[in-house]
């Protein structure tokens, strides 16, 4: 079996690790009425297997990509999973000024990857 190429596995294990980071920290929205202290370990422990993810994820991207390019393309697949989660399972609606913000960050992430001469 081929392995995986660097670039792509590091991708592959920050959308993981975001799915998991994004029940976390949210997905507790949809219903309220579990007491806090046991939405904070639930969430806990869901985090643990987004660090398992986001831990090596940055081992393996780390050298095909620097620190702040990690951190963006984080970022970008942050927001892009939290965009269908919250229109999906919170059912918020995705609007225009959201997009435009989003925008606005992918053109950030543009500038870091750039090679700039």
């Amino acid at each position: 079996m081929p392995a995986i190429p660097a670039p792509l596995l590091t991708i592959l294990l920050l959308i993981g690790s975001n799915v998991f980071m994004t029940f976390a920290w949210y997905g507790h929205l949809k219903d309220r009425s579990a007491p806090l202290i046991t939405v904070i370990f639930i969430s806990w422990g869901i985090a643990f297997f987004e660090y398992c993810l986001m831990v090596p994820a940055n081992r393996v991207g780390y050298g095909v990509y620097n620190a702040a390019q990690l951190k963006t393309i984080q970022e970008v697949v942050t927001l892009t999973v939290f965009a269908f989660f919250s229109t999906l399972y919170l059912k918020e609606p995705l609007t225009w000024n959201h997009l435009v913000g989003f925008a606005f960050i992918a053109l950030g992430a543009f500038f870091i990857f750039h090679k700039w001469s």
